[in-house]
């Protein structure tokens, strides 16, 4: 476990095993100890590197809103501080909202990316722009400032955690120990990083589509590991017409909720070790 700098934020980083480089992005509001059940499994075979966004697990708060070009470069940099260089390529693997992230960094630094995993992504089809989006960003601070002065964070915020991820899970409760569920989640940082996160989603999502549009991936190996809990194939759907967009393969994890590195870890480690 280490900290460091970026952009006069300290980010909490993480890694661990030995082997081709892979990095964890984790979705809105995620830590990297959510990660945990894939580590072990993992690490024998890759030099896996995790890492918090500002104000989510034990990283600094945030001190700009959440871009897409901007969390590309953060994944740039987190990889240059745990020694991993421009000339030693990683496999990016993005969690929901991560897996536009991790896609944006494989569009703009395709010489350090070997591959591209998305779990269970999140998929916006045909994107809009919001309106009045300073206004909209004004009510998320004020809201979050609000909420923070009412001490929420402290009473609510790892109760919250916990019922998202039971909701979040096919079966069974949040693995995550009790005392780091408290320092993330406890926090004003937290609340106003997941506010932001989720008010600037739609301004992401609005980014790649012209990313999409302007920069190929150049047939880097790409895989869709889609969740699915029977019923409605809808979502499934939607993640196949992802992975034949990126002209990648996709791969189903059933049963398994949203959350796929709890209730399926050997398949995110599948995914991984196959692309």
């Amino acid at each position: 476990m280490t900290f460091v700098r970026i952009l006069g934020v300290p980010h909490h980083i993480r890694v661990d095993g030995t082997g081709p480089v892979c990095v964890l992005s984790a979705g809105l509001g995620m830590a990297w100890f959510d990660w945990d059940p894939v580590v072990p499994l993992l690490a024998p075979h890759r030099t896996v590197v995790r890492f918090d966004r500002p104000g989510l697990g034990l990283s600094g708060h945030a001190r700009a809103w959440p871009t897409l070009t901007g969390e590309a470069e953060r994944i740039a940099r987190v990889l240059d501080a745990a020694g991993v260089g421009a000339g030693v390529p990683a496999t990016l693997v993005g969690h929901s909202l991560a897996g536009f992230h991790c896609e944006a960094f494989a569009r703009l630094f395709p010489e350090r990316t070997a591959g591209l995993v998305l779990v269970d992504s999140s998929v916006e089809e045909a994107p809009r722009p919001r309106r009045a989006p300073e206004f909209a960003d004004a009510c998320t601070r004020a809201c979050g400032t609000l909420l923070s002065t009412a001490g929420v964070p402290r009473a609510l915020g790892p109760f919250l955690r916990r019922t998202a991820v039971r909701a979040g899970r096919h079966t069974g409760g949040d693995p995550a120990p009790h005392d780091l569920v408290r320092r993330a989640y406890s926090t004003s940082r937290f609340l106003h990083a997941v506010l932001a996160e989720n008010g600037r989603y739609r301004d992401q999502a609005v980014e790649l589509a012209s990313l999409r549009g302007r920069v190929p991936l150049d047939a880097l190996p790409v895989t869709v590991l889609a969740a699915y809990e029977g019923g409605s194939r809808h979502w499934l759907d939607r993640q196949r017409v992802l992975a034949e967009r990126l002209g990648g393969v996709l791969r189903v994890s059933a049963p398994a909720g949203h959350l796929v590195m709890l209730d399926r870890p050997q398949d995110v480690v599948d995914a991984i070790l196959g692309t």
